[in-house]
């Protein structure tokens, strides 16, 4: 008997991702919008179609864990999970075993992608390291060598800015968010596309510098996530992987901890 699937869910403001996987090995993912105002009966749907494209249905699957950021989407999954799993999915939240102790002033705020990818990084590594989410938000997360989350930065995302761009000055244009032929533009996209990735550039090179700096170990690793890590990544000395499915594995591993706590 095949042991069944579990479906790791990370809800971000803009996208959810759903990875399926068999114990560690990431069988398929799916990719949705995040939108606010879709019912459970909805999602139930299109998660239920993405499924059946792909080879799966939802009697395959055995559990789930969530990670969001957004709340308002938390209790629509959840529902979803109840409804075609027929089981309640762990939440990674506050009271929920990571086997990472969070060396923050409140624990509680820091968002549940940033836990995961850290979780996921060190496991990894197995060092100190620092984690660079591409999304909505750019964050930098700091991992000192004995596994302990330390903290970190978070920026506006490279998309934010090019819409807040777009959005506040009269004559510039939307860009395609591409590396441009060279750092000096010789036309306006050109000049807008170089400011935001090789500007991101320099703001990862930068800002991983003093990290590196005041976390004062060796060796550190830096690893990049998110939808535009490749773009930035391939550009910069300091970034030394680029894991596009970091954050689902951290919650498979979430969910095994907490499996072994007997949650089910």
């Amino acid at each position: 008997m095949k042991e069944p699937l579990l479906l790791a869910i990370d809800i971000g403001n803009t996208n959810t991702v759903m990875g399926i996987y068999r114990g560690t090995q990431l069988l398929d993912h799916m990719r949705i919008e995040s939108r606010r105002n879709s019912t459970v009966d909805e999602f139930s749907a299109l998660v239920g179609m993405m499924l059946h494209h792909r080879g799966f249905a939802y009697k395959d699957l055995g559990q789930a864990v969530i990670g969001s950021v957004v709340p308002p989407l938390t209790t629509v999954f959840e529902e979803v999970c109840r409804d075609g799993i027929g089981k309640a999915p762990v939440i990674v939240g506050p009271g929920t075993r990571t086997g990472m102790p969070i060396l923050c002033d409140n624990p509680r705020e820091v968002g549940a992608d940033r836990i995961v990818n850290a979780i996921a990084a060190y496991e990894r590594y197995k060092s100190a390291c620092i984690v660079v989410d591409f999304g909505t938000a750019t964050t930098f997360d700091v991992i000192n060598h004995k596994g302990q989350y330390l903290g970190g930065v978070i920026v506006p995302g490279i998309g934010i800015s090019a819409d807040a761009l777009f959005a506040r000055a009269a004559k510039l244009p939307r860009v395609e968010i591409v590396r441009p032929p060279s750092v000096i533009g010789r036309t306006t996209v050109q000049a807008i596309q170089s400011g935001l990735v090789f500007g991101y550039v320099a703001l990862v090179e930068g800002l991983c510098e003093r990290l590196i700096t005041q976390l004062g170990e060796s060796p550190v690793e830096v690893v990049a996530t998110g939808g535009l890590a490749p773009l930035i990544a391939r550009e910069t000395t300091c970034i030394g992987d680029v894991l596009e499915f970091l954050t689902l594995d951290g919650l498979r591993m979430v969910f095994d901890r907490n499996r072994e706590d007997g949650v089910q």
